[in-house]
């Protein structure tokens, strides 16, 4: 996800719980033999912070971290991630799968329903996946996510085959049958994801161009819906969806959000009591690492620097790639700018992510592929300014707007220009949403850019760059590098030796072109209330998970 910034995790599909229960009160046994029913009762509701407004609540347009943490929080697929990490299930509650894993079948519960009272049938999961794959929609994740799995879902959003020839059929309200267009190892956890959730084609339709721009234009089938919310808004509310299949297991009754983009604003509520989670920037870090409430989040993240190959000639030069790729010192920014816990990154599917077939991590194995070097990036820089006949480059860096972002995107720039003499880069710092757009418009030189996994697969990271995918957006191309990224959604799709190999060939040539520059590894450091229970961190997809959060007594 272009979070995407998101993005993402503890590790392994294993999901770790923000805070323990707080310890049991020790008073009189007096008060001890008191009935539960004379305890106070606890207003079940939670505070918290996002980064920006929230771009899109479509399912079909969404891009982005803060759209899929919203959409999962608000609905639900034919399954959702459970406490432990394990697909588990959502809409459906079963599914069947052909020899040749090529045909699935799922059957649907009969008790779901949006928050209009409508059933929630096969037909929303039809329409829903037709429309994001449709070409009049304008989705990006439509054909990316589906495109090469589900039957003619690339032919569709080419135009090449009318919409109902995609690969899926309802049998009756509560039978969905798919059709792959190969077997696909993570086709399960893949449905968790938010552009595969269902939609009420009437309702949509109904809405037109103001479907999902307010809360009085969405509907959800899932755990929570939005009572106050607009596409600009900057503070919005999600309260308990009494009309969810599974009401009873969600005690929360109301989770409250403000934008913020400053970490000593976002401190400053937390200390007031405003808010029950606020992340610290590399400063603050210092000042809080001893507070009660500090803790350290894992991510799978991974975040970099992209460089565009069709606006700027300069970045065309692969010797200049290579040269900014190696020019910048990451363990200085992991330790001193963010401060949080992130690592270094040196390659691109993350550490303690996924296993090789021999039950190694695919990080340890496949090495460090391209790692902070003055002098060998002084190397290529002068073979290029050789090659470019020139003294000077110049270049434009797009980066957030963010306290932390500013602070980062200064940083590079400096390292940048420092090493490489004769390198000019000029920062272009907007908001998130902006920044998205100027990415699907290639309207950039240089990008900080971060992507959190869609689903438990190395494959979730490799088809990011290729030719012409929905993410590449910086014109990367490799024959050698698309042939073996697809051996591993077809061919080799049922051969997991083979599919490793294919990985660990293809991460190294990205790396050789110097497609991309890898940053860091993240992970968060917040202070976390107490009273906040049951808050699960995703491995892929949504960041949080909430169905099972609870407000409990603060000691």
């Amino acid at each position: 996800m272009k979070k995407k910034y998101s993005w993402l995790l503890a590790l392994s599909l294993v999901l770790s719980m923000f805070l323990a229960a707080c310890s049991g009160n020790k008073e009189t046994a007096d008060d001890d033999k008191k009935p539960a029913e004379d305890a106070p009762k606890v207003e079940q509701t939670l505070n918290f912070i996002n980064g920006d407004t929230i771009p899109s609540m479509d399912p079909s347009l969404g891009t982005d971290e803060y759209a899929f943490q919203f959409l999962g929080a608000t609905m639900e697929g034919l399954y959702r991630l459970d406490e432990k990490g394990q697909v588990s299930e959502g809409i459906a509650t079963k599914h069947e799968v052909s020899e040749d894993g090529k045909t699935w079948t799922f059957t649907l519960r009969e008790d779901a329903k949006w928050s209009n009272g409508d059933p929630v049938t096969a037909n929303d999961f039809v329409y829903a996946w037709q429309r994001a794959v449709d070409p009049a929609t304008g989705s990006e994740y439509g054909p990316y996510m589906m495109g090469g799995v589900i039957k003619n879902a690339t032919a569709v959003n080419k135009g090449e085959v009318p919409v109902d020839q995609l690969g899926v059929k309802a049998d009756g309200d509560f039978k969905l049958v798919v059709e792959l267009e190969n077997a696909t190892p993570y086709f399960e956890s893949l449905t968790t994801f938010g552009t595969f959730l269902p939609l009420n084609q009437k309702f949509v339709e109904e809405k037109g161009d103001t479907f999902a721009t307010s809360a009085d234009t969405l509907l959800s089938n899932g755990p929570f819906k939005f009572s106050d919310w607009t596409s600009t808004a900057q503070k919005w509310e999600l309260v308990k969806n009494s009309d969810y299949w599974d009401a009873k297991t969600v005690k929360l009754e109301k989770m409250t959000y403000v934008v913020v983009k400053e970490s000593q604003t976002a401190v400053d509520l937390y200390e007031k009591g405003e808010v029950d989670r606020a992340g610290l920037s590399s400063d603050l870090v210092d000042q809080y690492s001893t507070h009660d409430d500090y803790t350290v989040e894992p991510d799978t993240s991974v975040f970099y620097i992209k460089m565009n190959q069709t606006r700027n000639p300069a970045l065309k030069n692969a010797n200049v790639r290579k040269a900014i790729s190696r020019a910048f010192d990451k363990e200085a920014l992991v330790d001193e700018i963010l401060n949080n816990g992130s690592i270094v990154a040196n390659g691109l599917v993350p550490k303690d992510f996924v296993s090789t077939p021999d039950g190694k991590d695919f990080r340890e194995v496949s090495g460090d592929l391209v790692k902070f070097d003055v002098k060998a990036a002084q190397k290529f820089w002068e073979q290029a300014k050789k090659e470019l006949g020139t003294d000077t480059v110049e270049v434009e860096f797009l980066g957030g707007d963010t306290e932390v972002s500013k602070m980062m995107n200064q940083y590079l720039a400096n390292q940048l220009s420092t090493n490489l003499p004769g390198l000019k880069v000029t920062l272009k710092e907007v908001p998130f949403e902006q920044r998205l757009e100027l990415d699907t418009a290639m309207d950039y030189d240089m990008q900080f850019a971060g992507w959190g996994p869609d689903f438990l697969d190395p494959y979730t990271y490799m088809n990011l760059w290729l030719t012409d995918g929905g993410n590449n957006k910086m014109g990367y191309t490799n024959p050698e590098y698309d042939k073996l990224v697809n051996e591993t959604a077809t061919t080799l799709a049922q051969d997991a030796e083979a599919r490793n190999k294919n990985f660990l060939k293809a991460e190294k040539i990205l790396f050789e072109d110097a497609a991309i520059a890898p940053v860091y590894q993240r992970a968060s450091a917040l202070l976390v209330s107490p009273k906040v229970q049951g808050v699960f961190t995703n491995a892929f997809g949504a960041t949080y998970e909430y169905k099972w959060a609870s407000v409990g007594a603060e000691e």
